[in-house]
């Protein structure tokens, strides 16, 4: 049988290839997941070759609007299947510097945005996601969710307040984030806990995912003292410790392998100081960070 990969290779004319890099884009930015991004793509190549294409007059739109109808109705039927997962959930990073995963330009919309996300209504994220990351008028983005403009532009501005709550109001410049990142890990595996403290805001929380798969925390860790002496007592010294420095999300990141797991691990600041750590361990969700 034809593999999705082989197909799109073997017809570089056809419309749904040429726009493929943007439908993963969609997808991904709509689900957190590449996993799940590929199979919604999949699926709406599946529908893009069963219908009669030369009465197409717009595929991009066509195309846009088959992949957001997907990912709604996948995000609607995750929300009850996430019951069952075991501790947190956090999205499945993806790697954007040279790699296979390249061509999905995800550098507007980092881990913790993804993570924040997950607090809106099905709706609400693709109105987001449409309005926000592929600046779509909202008389198209009406067509696509089967609600009108100003339902649109309601649930944009409820979505938008939500995911300002807890953003950070000052990004750092990239090399102060790389520097924190690495400064936060070689604090860790000194055990030097005053030191740690002073590179985390006093309300910082880090959220683990092991997905049951691996030993990760339950629940969110929160507070300067606690989150410092979780990674002292997971990064002291002794053991395998191994990290790879690339970016995840558009940001600089590690995939760090201990005695214990492999896992990303990315910060996000405000300003000087690191406000959110994720540590994503689950082994399904790192083919596409590596």
């Amino acid at each position: 049988m034809t593999s999705f990969a082989e197909q799109s290779a073997a017809e570089p004319a056809d419309q749904f290839v040429a726009h493929q890099p943007m439908l993963h884009g969609l997808a991904y930015r709509l689900l957190g997941s590449w996993h799940d991004a590929e199979d919604v793509v999949q699926e709406a190549y599946v529908r893009w070759s069963g219908v009669d294409q030369a009465g197409v007059s717009e595929p991009r739109r066509y195309l846009t609007r088959v992949v957001a109808r997907l990912a709604v109705d996948h995000l609607r039927r995750r929300r009850v299947l996430r019951e069952g997962y075991v501790g947190e959930w956090l999205p499945e990073p993806v790697a954007t510097d040279p790699s296979p995963f390249s061509t999905v330009d995800t550098s507007d919309l980092s881990l913790a945005v993804l993570h924040l996300m997950e607090r809106l209504t099905p709706p609400q994220r693709a109105v987001y996601v449409l309005r926000t990351a592929f600046e779509l008028p909202y008389d198209e983005i009406a067509a696509i969710v089967d609600r009108t403009p100003e339902d649109c532009r309601q649930l944009h501005r409820r979505a938008a307040q939500t995911l300002e709550v807890d953003r950070p109001r000052f990004a750092p410049s990239r090399d102060e984030h790389r520097r924190l990142l690495t400064d936060f890990v070689a604090a860790a595996r000194d055990g030097d806990l005053p030191r740690l403290e002073s590179m985390l805001r006093a309300d910082v929380i880090a959220w683990t995912d092991g997905g049951g798969r691996v030993r990760a925390a339950r629940r969110p860790i929160a507070g300067r003292a606690r989150v410092a002496y979780f990674f002292a007592r997971i990064y002291r010294r002794g053991g395998t410790f191994k990290v790879v420095h690339l970016d995840l999300n558009g940001a600089p990141a590690l995939v760090v392998e201990t005695s214990r797991s492999v896992h990303a691990l990315l910060v996000e600041a405000d300003g000087h100081e690191i406000v959110g750590v994720y540590v994503v361990a689950n082994p399904d969700k790192l083919a596409a960070a590596q």
